[in-house]
């Protein structure tokens, strides 16, 4: 296939593709750095999940509880996920994605843990809402900062162009 290709016919719709995708990263990034609604939820449903196992419930009740934080946190998701603007593709998420998540998995689970051996063995009065609290603020200081440095690389996945033309 041989045909001409005009230089200045192909920067220009070089800029029609690039400037909305930049955009996108734009949101992305707005997105992950604002709205901290999201975060006080969740570490809000945290803490009253984490309070509520400090009563003495039978087993049926700690199940009953467990499936009822599962059932909340997913219809937060399910909310905030639908409210985003933008939705990012699969192969948009990179390798800090799942790194944040599983460093935000053992940051909660090792505060919880970790408090609730410090609350038994001090044998402190009122111990699972000094768990829940120290859980609750420690997920909060996680989240924003992982968030921010997860979806700062993906501008950085995209080639850049000069005014030149070239990569």
């Amino acid at each position: 296939m041989n045909s001409t290709v005009n230089a200045e016919q192909a920067w220009t719709d070089l800029q029609r593709i690039r400037v909305p995708q930049e955009r996108v990263y734009d949101e992305v990034e707005r997105c992950a750095s604002g709205d901290a609604r999201s975060t006080y939820a969740t570490a809000g449903i945290m803490w009253l999940f984490l309070a509520g196992m400090g009563l003495d419930l039978p087993k049926w009740g700690i199940w009953l509880t467990v499936a009822a934080y599962v059932a909340v946190l997913g219809s937060l998701a399910v909310v905030y996920s639908r409210r985003s603007r933008v939705r990012l593709h699969r192969s948009r998420y990179s390798w800090r994605t799942g790194a944040s998540m599983i460093a935000g998995m053992v940051v909660s689970g090792g505060t919880i843990l970790l408090s609730g051996h410090l609350v038994e063995s001090l044998a402190l009065p009122y111990g699972s809402l000094i768990t829940a609290t120290v859980s609750a603020a420690a997920f909060v200081l996680f989240v924003g900062p992982a968030n921010r440095w997860a979806v700062g690389s993906l501008r950085d996945r995209v080639p850049r162009t000069d005014h030149k033309g070239a990569v």
